[in-house]
């Protein structure tokens, strides 16, 4: 009996000593020394610093290199926000905190910098027209911006569409599959089926099938967030603990209510978790839809600059791409982690 309450009293006591993530990020960033943090907070300043002198003070490797000092003002405008960020944070603990567990890693993507634009501009040791310099890519982003505009929201049409699709019928499987046997009967062979296949193999057949290239990759696309999606919610309706359903038709609930109030509240966590999954599959089937088959969207222009060599434009593509899918997950995931608020309570999991 001792050892039983001994046991209990010690796992209670690490529950109660869970961190919180801000809890998390302040001990990990926490230096020994106040001259430590300021080290550490002026360090990608410094490095900022020095990447605007070695692209405005190094000579060229070629005289005639086209420079329109669009990198320049990028990396001002990266010191700036910086700046205020730093001058805000000694009114704000918690922001202080954040950038000096993160201030290495600024300094990294600016020593990142200052390295390709030495291998690139400076010494051609990675030559044009494979590897343009920072400035050229910034360029014929600017030159093509009306392009690269409707190529986004094309690209951000096809995804949300075919993500909402298969979003929707995944929860409706999911929730009908997992707590109904009948239904789960007839919808698992088809996860085991897919499971195994990437959504990208069907391309070939589906742009053939379809009506057209734009419902094709739609279809793809959902079929990707379906599958994660409907496995997700499944797992979470399974992994409800059945004295909940017991408690509750004692208490007199209905079938519908069960589904409602327990299975699809408990399974919440999960769902989320296969939104953001699919997200992921989303991102990725649309743009080798897009490559091989729609044309319109950031993947078609990637391949047609690509085919005549425009590798600058490639570039700066591929560099939109990026950030946009970066926002599109961090939406996603926002609206999750504030969604699910009554579940973490922001302990770290």
């Amino acid at each position: 009996m001792e050892e039983s309450k001994k046991s209990s009293g010690f796992s209670k006591n690490n529950q109660n000593k869970k961190l919180t993530k801000e809890e998390l990020i302040k001990l990990e960033s926490k230096p020994r020394n106040k001259a430590r943090e300021r080290f550490r907070l002026i360090l990608p300043i410094i490095a900022g610093l020095l990447a605007i002198f070695e692209y405005v003070y190094l000579p060229d490797h070629s005289p005639s290199a086209q420079k329109t000092n669009l990198y320049n003002g990028f990396l001002w405008i990266l010191l700036g926000i910086y700046g205020i960020a730093l001058v805000i944070s000694f009114k704000k603990e918690s922001l202080r905190e954040r950038l000096v567990y993160r201030s290495p890693f600024y300094t990294f993507v600016f020593i990142l910098l200052i390295t390709y634009d030495v291998l690139t501009l400076k010494t051609a040791k990675l030559d044009l027209p494979y590897f343009p310099w920072i400035d050229l890519i910034f360029n014929s982003m600017k030159e093509d911006q009306s392009f690269l505009v409707e190529s986004v929201l094309s690209s951000l049409k096809l995804l949300f569409t075919g993500y909402f699709i298969g979003a929707g019928l995944g929860i409706v499987t999911g929730i009908l599959a997992g707590y109904f046997d009948k239904v789960n009967y007839w919808v698992d062979p088809f996860l085991k089926l897919l499971g195994p296949i990437p959504t990208t193999t069907w391309i070939p057949v589906v742009m053939v099938l379809a009506i057209n290239l734009f419902q094709g990759a739609i279809f793809i696309i959902s079929l990707g967030v379906w599958f994660s999606t409907t496995l997700a919610t499944i797992t979470g309706i399974h992994n409800v603990d059945p004295a909940y359903y017991e408690a509750a038709q004692t208490l007199g609930a209905t079938n519908s209510e069960l589904v409602r109030k327990i299975a699809i509240k408990s399974a919440t966590p999960n769902i989320f978790q296969g939104l953001i999954a699919g997200m992921s599959a989303a991102c990725n089937a649309l743009i080798v839809a897009e490559m091989l088959g729609v044309e319109s969207g950031l993947g078609w222009y990637i391949t047609w600059k690509s085919s005549w060599a425009d590798y600058s434009a490639m570039y700066g593509a591929i560099i939109l791409l990026a950030i946009t899918f970066i926002l599109v997950n961090i939406i996603i995931k926002k609206i999750s982690k504030n969604a699910l608020k009554w579940r973490s309570g922001g302990a770290v999991r």
